[in-house]
């Protein structure tokens, strides 16, 4: 079918911060001006938006198939709404080569329903002792540069990567966070990390990092994004570097802005992250923050770990979550808890990320790509984490009451998931 009329369907329009009742065309893969003749589909008053464009998901190949796979990646993130995903390079091996980059890309395109975009290493290895090959890398295909969690803590490797990513219009991805004051820690610094015996790192850690990430990027006029801002402390350095006109986005991932330390309980350790989970007052900051703009993205930071991986004591158990399938319904609790509207939210999930990146994607505008997603924003249901796409099943979420079911999901204007 080259087009198709969604009709009697809400529009949620990231651009304008609208919601209206109306219809959309899709003709040849983009959205096009409306087009009566066209075949149609009635939404029956459900909601359509732009698919989501998820920055920093984990796709474990190559070398750890067995947690996921660009084909079950793509499945979850179809179900998910996710119609764009931007991996992340720490794999095994990291993907700091062109030659490792072009099998990433190859296996993406071959096995994965939606739209891949492949991040590579900084540092060779993320070992932060050498620079990649950044030019060679942007020519293989690379969105962005990012060690993930593995912190560059030489600072003179750190300017060197980060001018020469300037020179070259590249977008450098970062990990606030103090190497050493957060390692071996699993909870952040409290009352409640102090009674579980956890061992714990001061919110000051991200502060840190952060404070030291703005000050490169001062130095050498790079473009900056930081990964995962999530607590209080580090949203006034933030602010002053977007006041003083540094090219500087920053993100949130949907676990720090739903969930807090007490999720934890006794021992949970899928509800092990990193940066670990925040107060509920840190939660909070971060949802005043998206809502103001000060923070631009939310993103799953969808990171499968196996079972063995998890099933250990908390302190020793691996961090991370997957999350493409439950980005959605999650971001949703937000919305029904009246905090951050709609448009917000998909400025935050759709627009933002696409702006970021150089994508066209990310709105509803007329001649952009048909990546869309129609959802029912009050269908409710109890997650069973049996029931995820991905192959490992480690989210938090597991047995919760939640709203919100992706309906369909269009990937230039071709449907790759229908519930």
């Amino acid at each position: 079918m080259t087009s198709l009329r969604i009709t009697n369907v809400h529009l949620i329009d990231p651009e304008g911060q609208t919601v209206q009742l109306g219809s959309l065309t899709i003709k040849d893969g983009r959205i096009a001006a409306d087009d009566p003749a066209a075949p149609e589909l009635d939404a029956q008053g459900k909601y359509l938006a732009p698919g989501i464009v998820d920055i920093g998901a984990k796709v474990c190949e190559p070398g750890e198939r067995h947690k996921e796979s660009f084909r079950s990646a793509g499945l979850a993130a179809a179900a998910g709404g996710v119609t764009t995903l931007v991996t992340r390079p720490d794999t095994a091996p990291a993907i700091d080569s062109p030659e490792t980059l072009e099998f990433a890309s190859r296996r993406a395109q071959a096995t994965c329903v939606v739209r891949t975009y492949q991040m590579a290493a900084l540092t060779k290895g993320r070992l932060g002792r050498e620079m990649t090959e950044i030019g060679f890398l942007l020519d293989a295909g690379a969105i962005a540069f990012t060690d993930c969690d593995a912190v560059v803590t030489d600072t003179k490797v750190l300017s060197r990567a980060l001018t020469y990513a300037r020179q070259l219009g590249a977008l450098v991805i970062g990990h606030p966070q103090d190497p050493g004051l957060s390692k071996g820690a699993a909870a952040t610094s409290g009352k409640f990390a102090t009674l579980r015996a956890i061992p714990a790192v001061s919110a000051m850690a991200e502060r840190l990092g952060l404070e030291r990430d703005l000050a490169m990027v001062e130095m050498t006029g790079a473009k900056y994004h930081a990964d995962q801002i999530s607590t209080a402390l580090a949203l006034p350095a933030l602010e002053r570097a977007k006041q003083q006109g540094l090219d500087v986005t920053a993100g949130v991932s949907i676990h720090h802005l739903t969930l807090n330390e007490f999720d934890v309980a006794n021992y949970r350790s899928f509800f092990k992250v990193k940066p670990p989970l925040r107060s509920e007052e840190d939660r909070l900051a971060m949802v005043a923050a998206l809502a103001s703009g000060l923070i631009d993205i939310i993103s799953s930071m969808h990171t499968p770990q196996d079972e063995e991986s998890k099933r250990l004591p908390y302190e020793q158990a691996a961090s991370g979550a997957v999350a493409l399938e439950t980005l959605l319904p999650a971001a949703l609790r937000l919305y029904h808890a009246e905090q951050l509207t709609l448009p917000q939210l998909f400025r935050a999930l759709s627009l933002n990320p696409a702006k970021r990146l150089g994508l066209p994607s990310g709105s509803l505008a007329d001649g952009t790509p048909a990546d869309l997603i129609l959802f029912d924003p009050n269908a409710p249901f109890v997650l069973d984490r049996f029931k995820l796409q991905s192959k490992s099943k480690n989210t938090p979420f597991d047995g919760q009451r939640m709203q919100g079911r992706v309906l369909a999901t269009f990937v230039q204007g071709e449907k790759v998931y229908q519930r």
